[in-house]
Formats: structure tokens, C-alpha cells, sequence
């Protein structure tokens, strides 16, 4: 019972149940986001590309060949999700604002 005493002093010390959480949490917004841009913006944006296969668009330089599409798509997913972690963090940690004296 000791050993099983200090384990979860150590997770509370630690706050590893807290970073848990918060990496399942972050694994689900992941998800989420990748199907937002996926099914809804790539939906709008797939008429401005080039035969509608954006995932899969390239660009050929002689034998060199560069997946821009899913470079794009990567892009949008990362700054999606920055922008919903800016916002959710922004909220949960707002800070007071100090009065000026």
C-alpha cells in the first residue's frame, strides 16, 4: 500500500492526470478540426483547384514532384487548430486587467 501512497503522490505532484487529460483532449481536437477542414472548408476550396483532387494536387519540376495539396491541407489543420487553442486558452486563462493609477 506504501508504493501504491507514493504513486499517487507522485501523480498529484506532478500533475500527470491533469497533462492526461489534456493530451486526450488535444487528440480529440485534432480529430475534430482535421474533419472540419476535410468536410467543410476543402468542400469550398476543391472547385478552385485543378482537377478537385486537393489532397492528392502536385506540382512536377522534371522528376522532382511536390504534394502541395497535402502540405495545404496541413497547413490548414495546424492553423485551425493554433487558432481554437489561442481562443480556448485565451478564455480559460484571461487575466484581470490591472486599473492604471
Amino acid at each position: 500500500m506504501k508504493m501504491m501512497k507514493e504513486f499517487k503522490e507522485f501523480l498529484d505532484e506532478y500533475k500527470v492526470t491533469g497533462l492526461a487529460i489534456a493530451f486526450i483532449i488535444g487528440a480529440a481536437a485534432t480529430t475534430l478540426v482535421k474533419s472540419l477542414v476535410d468536410n467543410v472548408i476543402m468542400p469550398i476550396v476543391t472547385p478552385f483547384i485543378p482537377g478537385g483532387a486537393w489532397q492528392t494536387a502536385t506540382f512536377s519540376l522534371g522528376p522532382i514532384v511536390i504534394g502541395w495539396g497535402a502540405f495545404l491541407s496541413a497547413v490548414i489543420n495546424f492553423v485551425i487548430l493554433a487558432l481554437v487553442v489561442f481562443m480556448i486558452a485565451k478564455w480559460i486563462l484571461k487575466e484581470e486587467k490591472v486599473a492604471k493609477k
